[in-house]
């Protein structure tokens, strides 16, 4: 189900995890050792991203912080997207961070 998202331009990996971090499933163009690696990074910036957004609700008292939808990094060359604990890695000159965003929330409610 999840291959999917490598239809969507620039997508070049998806990976599912656990929620421990371990590698489910995993579709692309790089060596599955770098597949379970994406997916304990997005597992652990998951975790750093959940903390982060309980402390904006705790020190702003504004609602909508909590829990987070999803997170992305975006660098010169790529973008790594997750939803929930789906986690793809694009080409950030040809993909729509947008249009992955869309397309993991859509897959992680499978």
């Amino acid at each position: 189900m999840i291959r999917r998202a490598l239809a969507l331009d620039g997508v070049t990996v998806i990976c599912r995890f656990r929620d421990d971090g371990m590698l489910v499933e995993a579709y692309g163009l790089i060596a599955q050792e770098q597949m379970a690696g994406l997916a304990k990074f997005a597992y652990e910036y998951k975790r750093i991203v959940q903390g982060n957004a309980d402390q904006l609700s705790m020190f702003t008292q504004v609602a909508g912080w909590t829990p987070p939808r999803g997170w992305v990094v975006h660098g010169k060359a790529v973008a790594v997207c997750s939803v929930g604990n789906l986690v793809a890695l694009i080409n950030a000159d040809e993909g729509n961070v947008s249009e992955v965003m869309r397309e993991l929330d859509d897959l992680s409610h499978y």
